[in-house]
Parts: C-alpha cells; structure tokens; sequence
C-alpha cells in the first residue's frame, strides 16, 4: 500500500522519492485591493510564493457586482499564465492562495481560496496554516446540520463566520476566530473589504504592503518584491487588519499574547530573499552554519551543500571554519516530482534524477556536507553512498537544525512521530544508519543564537519549536479520540 508519501509500493519494496523525505509547508496566500490589474499581479505574488505549496493554485476576484473563480491542481503557471484565464478573473480585488494539502487530500474542491454566499454577500477565504480543533468544529457542524463541500479544515471557518449571531460582518469573522486553535494567517475577501488576520501566536507568517497606495497582504515580502511594492510591516500576532474605500483599520480582539512565530520559516520555508519579522531569511541561515562550525567543528577539506536548502549554512558553516565552499552535489531544477520507477535497480537511481555528484570537487577528499535537517533519513542515506561513489575519502554530515523528534499539527506536512528519524533513534544509531563518518545537529540554543537570542527562554520561548521540544504552544484539540485519522469525506475524484 502506497502511503501519501509514496514511501512503499504494492510488493513492499521502498520507493526512493526526494521529495517524502522533505518537509512541505501547507500554503502560501496573496491579496490586494483596489487595483485595475488585480488578478494579474494575484498571479505574480502566488509565483513568488510558489515554493510554499506545488499541488494546487486558486484565485478569487471581485469586480463590485460579482465574484470570479479560477482553482486548478499543478503549478501557479499551469494555469494562471494565460491571457484569458486572468480576463475572466475582472475586478480590482483579489486573493490568491498556493497550497501543499495536508488536511485534506489534493482534489480540486479542496483548492482555495474556498468561497461561499453569506447572508452578507460573498465570501472569499484563503488559508495558511492549520486548525488544531479543525476536525472537532468540523464534527460539532455537521452534527448541527451543516453541509461540508470539502475536506479541508479552511471551511470551518466559513461555516463558523455563516452560523455567527453577531450583526456587522467583522464581528461575525471575531466571532469565527476565537473558536478555532492552532495556526493561521489569513487572507479573506467580501465585497467591500480585504482582510488579513493572524492567529494570536503569530505562527505563519503575513505581511502588508503597498503597491502605488493599494494595500497588498502576503505570505512572505519576496512576493511583494516581484511586483514592486513596498514592504509595510508585518502583520502582528493576533491583528486583523481590514482594507476598505475608507483606509486601512487595524483591529486586536484578543487578550494579547507573546508571539512564537515558526521557526521554521527560517530554517526551510521561507525563501532566502525574504525579510521575516524584520530578519533577513538567508542571513539566519548563514548563522545557523556558522553557529554549527563552533559547535560541532570538523577537519574536513571541503564544505558541501545538499542544494538548494542546504546552501546558505553551508556558506556560513565554511567562513567560520575557514574550509573551501564548493558545489559538490549539482541539482537538476527541471526534475518534478519522481516517477515511480518499475524495478528495485531502477529505483535506486532515482536520487540521481534530483542530485548528481560533482565528482572533481568530491574525489579523495574528506567532505562536510551541510543540510538544514534530517526527516526520515532516506535522502541523507542515498546522498552519502553518492559521496562515496563519487570517491569522497570521509563524509561527516552536519544539520543546521536540532534533530526533529516531533511532528507538527499547524501546517506542516510531517509523518508520525515513530518515521521520524530522530525520535526513533540515538546520534550514533542515526549515523550508522546514514553511513557518515560523524553526525552532529545545531543545538536548540544554537539556532536561538543564530536568531539573535541569547538562548531559548524555556519559561516562554520566543519561537514555535515543538518539533524539536515537544513543547506544543496550542491545545491539539483534534487528537483526543479519532482526531485527525477520522475519514472526512466518502467521495473518491478521479483527476
């Protein structure tokens, strides 16, 4: 049996897909208001954040009389690069979302952003992240009687936002967001207004900014840069900013807390050119290497990346050793996800599809390969017998990131915890296991330091790290009883 990972097939045998090996995040969202070229720029800012989610692509317009929709699986390009898609998207409102399923499976009813007919008008909701008490608001709807159309837990919250007895639409939407857990930022549409809202922890990231006077909102500031819009702030932990023909509101519900934004935003998600709550993404990465050579220092001869990921730790990793940077693993980047190959001998080529080796930087030398972490471990297995093929002398592996010993429930696509290499097994049992000649990981206080922290305040911490802790900063409502294993939906779609 196939798992959503495409870890094993029918017989039993493992399939080497790179790609199960990887963490994903759940989605990436764009929105702007009161532009004649909505739609069009919607796309662009969906192909900035592309690497946030590859399996489906949505926008939502509005146009003053009527909303328009265009979803569809694949690529921001596979469909959103056409002319005339973009002419049936008309009005000057619009919101857009990128998405890598992990509460409900990748099927087109599923693909935000998710819309609905309120009493109110229209409503249009793109979502990143994920509700912890999702399935169990779902279970409570359905029993009332609602009509779930999806398996995604975003429609909660048009049904909460629907079945709320405040009068004024933003005290519907309060009304909606003080019952969900977990991690969000959102970006919603109405007729008369664009919102952005972030859940009071500040888990996923968003941001506001400005293209020629028009309010933008955004998963990360390198979607505003490709339009050429200038990055206002960030949206803050537990804010609801809403954007109307009267200006911009700035609207705090909720008792305040400490935000605890991701930290993996800074070590994988984001991408490198990207200002995350005022931090530059590849400068972190750089610290994290060079907060690893202090640690966890090697005689080595060369310093190598696992692309793409692994390159900027790689480069501060090299400076504070004082070891030559060089590409020793080349990446095919027109490679997509790999094909089931139809043999055992055949699939152990399959890493190759994705990473060769550079043999004349590798050969005799005693290398440090770099990478930003470790899931299940099958890549690092096959990137380090490719090492050895290509006649590296040692192999010693280091990990810009503690060892990942927890999975995640608010937005990233993690397997159980007993897949999860380091929760299953000692350092020395993982480097066995890997074939490397030594192994270390960043420590916990390392990455701090690497934040700009003197280390992690235990009695509060500054970031969401339960991956590594198993401090977990929210109820995990959905896990009591059935949780999220519960079928959603007896609806099989083909295509």
């Amino acid at each position: 049996m196939t798992d959503r990972n495409g870890m094993h097939s029918p017989a039993g045998d493992l399939i080497f897909d790179p790609e199960a090996d990887r963490l994903h995040e759940e989605c990436g969202v764009f929105g702007i208001y009161g532009h004649p070229d909505a739609a069009a720029i919607t796309a662009l800012g969906l192909h900035a954040l592309q690497h946030r989610g590859q399996e489906a692509a949505g926008i939502v317009s509005f146009d003053g009389k009527r909303f328009h929709s265009e979803r569809a699986l694949g690529l921001v390009g596979d469909t959103f690069s056409d002319l005339a898609t973009i002419e049936r998207l008309q009005g000057a409102n619009a919101i857009g979302h990128v998405r890598y399923a992990t509460t409900g499976a990748t099927i087109l009813r599923n693909v935000q952003p998710l819309f609905a007919e309120l009493e109110s008008g229209g409503f249009a909701v793109a979502h990143n992240g994920n509700l912890t008490n999702g399935l169990t608001l779902r279970r409570q709807l359905v029993r009332d009687g609602a009509i779930c159309q999806s398996t995604s837990d975003t429609e909660v919250i048009l049904h909460l936002v629907a079945r709320s007895r405040k009068r004024r639409f933003m005290d519907r939407f309060i009304d909606a967001l003080a019952q969900i857990e977990g991690a969000y930022s959102l970006v919603a549409m109405t007729n008369k207004k664009l919102i952005g809202a972030r859940d009071p922890l500040g888990i996923r990231p968003l941001v506001l900014g400005d293209l020629d006077g028009r309010p933008i909102f955004a998963s990360e500031t390198c979607a505003l840069d490709i339009i050429g819009a200038k990055f206002v702030r960030d949206v803050e932990n537990g804010e609801i900013i809403v954007a109307s023909e009267d200006g911009i509101e700035s609207i705090k519900p909720f008792k305040p807390v400490p935000a605890r934004p991701c930290i993996f935003e800074y070590i994988y998600f984001s991408r490198p050119d990207s200002i995350v709550h005022g931090r530059s993404v590849y400068d972190v990465r750089k610290r994290m290497g060079a907060e690893l050579a202090s640690e966890s220092p090697i005689d080595a001869d060369v310093v190598i990346p696992v692309p793409d990921s692994g390159v900027p730790a790689a480069l501060g990793f090299a400076q504070a050793a004082g070891i030559p940077y060089e590409l020793g693993i080349i990446r095919n980047h027109y490679v997509g996800r790999t094909f089931i190959q139809p043999t055992q001998s055949v699939r152990e080529l399959g890493v190759r599809l994705k990473h060769s080796a550079n043999r004349s930087v590798v050969a005799g030398k005693r290398i440090v390969l770099i990478d930003d972490s470790i899931v299940r471990g099958t890549t690092s297995v096959k990137i380090v017998q490719m090492m050895r093929d290509a006649g590296a002398k040692e192999v010693h592996f280091r990990i810009s990131s503690p060892p990942i010993t927890h999975p995640d429930y608010y937005g990233i696509d993690t397997p159980e915890r007993d897949k999860l290499l380091a929760a299953t097994h000692t350092l020395e049992e993982m480097r066995a296991y890997i074939g490397c000649d030594s192994l270390a990981f960043l420590s916990v206080d390392g990455i701090y330091r690497a934040m700009g922290e003197a280390r992690r305040n235990d009695a509060c911490p500054q970031f969401t790290d339960h991956c590594f802790t198993g401090e977990y900063p929210t109820p995990i409502t959905d896990l009591v009883g059935e949780g999220p294993k519960q079928q959603l939906s007896m609806l099989a779609e083909v295509g």
